[in-house]
């Protein structure tokens, strides 16, 4: 694939040697003040995420010359009543983020979301100021539902998260 600066980078399921450069990415200066990432984050607790993926886990990361620069994951809804739902997150090394990686890999989760798991529902948290992506959200069909008033410290203040969602109801359905 290429993004948008016409870079060269590949899609493709997570592996456990990802786990370096996925805690590289949720610690980096710029991706974890809006993420749930803290600094104190160990290579060990990504290796833990990844053994730890079950069948309704879904992560993809996106690759460029050998190292990984995003992260997206999907994760279905347990509950057996809300199997039509999942959760999504992404994040992207803070040097790659504007160039379409981010945008490829939301695509990437949606197409297997619509066509492949057949979800009506993914949701996501965003918090509020983070208007990039925001705006790549609500490019994909993501909707704003509402807002978690204080809902994460971010740099030593509560701030607002939006939770937004994309819905797919299949056609067979309308």
């Amino acid at each position: 694939m290429k993004g948008e600066m016409g870079m060269d980078f590949i899609i493709r399921p997570i592996k456990i040697s990802d786990a370096s450069d996925i805690n590289e990415i949720r610690i980096q200066d710029g991706v974890r003040e809006n993420t749930l990432g803290i600094i104190t984050e160990t290579v060990m607790k990504s290796e833990n995420f990844i053994r730890n993926l079950d069948s309704n886990s879904h992560q993809l990361v996106a690759e460029v010359q050998g190292k990984v620069v995003g992260v997206a994951g999907l994760t279905i809804m347990k509950n057996p009543r809300m199997k039509h739902s999942a959760d999504f997150g992404i994040s992207v090394r803070r040097e790659y983020q504007g160039q379409g990686i981010g945008r490829k890999l939301v695509e990437k989760i949606i197409d297997l979301a619509d066509n492949w798991l057949m979800l009506i529902r993914i949701e996501l948290g965003v918090l509020e100021g983070n208007e990039r992506a925001v705006n790549l959200y609500k490019s994909l069909g993501f909707e704003i539902e509402g807002k978690k008033k204080y809902s994460i410290v971010r740099n030593g203040k509560y701030v607002d998260e939006y939770i937004m969602a994309r819905y797919n109801i299949p056609q067979q359905f309308k």
